[in-house]
């Protein structure tokens, strides 16, 4: 079997489950290696010293055995925390796992995400640090689109190239129409201006110079149902961390006076 040296990697811890009696099967995003599955030996014992290490939305310096196939090994963990303020809340922790989810529903285990590991862990970290975490949710699932084979044409209108007059999302056509061409698909969106802005800037947006961001919350409402539409009808994803936001917003909604 194929396997690496022990070695350093950064890593964000995205999911674990009790394996055996006493040990558990951790997955972990890694900077290096993508997404591999780490087998950790007595994680369930009592006084684990790795037990903090291995906590859901950790990140930090590892040091293990990368295996090409199957199981990969950690040895220690040099420097990690845990992105506190996520853990505390559930709404911040459901939308950090649905992240993580959509991170491990594009990829395959093992393969490199070059770019995509920072992309991931600038999300949580502006989450944990007080943004809105549906925003950055928002801008994270634009810019996956293209990772899931769907890369709607976002620049101008996909027939003209226009961009000087008022723009519409399309499915049918895969992208915007401008409003000379709306008679071409009259299931389109009938978004607001807003939310197309909104959109368009979530395509490009650099998370790495991202300051602050401030959406009220009827455009917040349309971001979130028309990217329902998009993973529901082009991509056809339903993951179970998303079902479970929708139903806080529910919640929400019968708490309301």
């Amino acid at each position: 079997m194929a396997q690496r040296e022990i070695t350093d990697f950064n890593g964000i811890v995205m999911l674990r489950k009790d394996y055996r009696e006493r040990d558990m099967l951790v997955k972990i995003l890694t900077d290096r290696f993508g997404k591999k599955m780490f087998f950790i030996r007595g994680a369930r014992k009592k006084g684990f010293r790795l037990a903090a290490a291995v906590l859901p939305f950790t990140h930090g310096t590892f040091v293990g055995n990368i295996r090409d196939e199957g199981l990969s090994f950690i040895n220690t963990a040099k420097e990690y925390r845990q992105w506190q303020t996520i853990s505390q809340d559930i709404t911040l922790n459901a939308y950090a796992t649905y992240i993580l989810s959509l991170v491990d529903a594009a990829f395959p285990d093992g393969q490199p995400l070059e770019r995509w590991y920072e992309q991931t862990d600038l999300a949580l970290r502006y989450i944990d640090d007080g943004f809105d975490p549906q925003i950055i949710t928002n801008i994270m699932e634009v810019q996956l689109l293209q990772i899931f084979g769907v890369a709607p044409r976002l620049e101008s209108c996909v027939v003209c190239q226009r961009t000087d007059l008022p723009l519409d999302y399309s499915q049918s056509y895969g992208g915007l129409l401008c409003q000379q061409h709306w008679s071409l698909d009259p299931y389109r969106f009938h978004a607001s201006a807003r939310a197309i802005y909104l959109l368009r800037l979530f395509s490009v947006i650099d998370l790495r110079k991202l300051n602050s961001i401030t959406v009220k919350a009827a455009t917040k409402q349309e971001l979130r149902r028309m990217l329902d539409r998009i993973y529901q009808d082009s991509v056809g994803l339903s993951l179970k961390s998303k079902h479970f936001i929708d139903e806080m917003a529910k919640w929400d909604d019968l708490l309301k006076p």
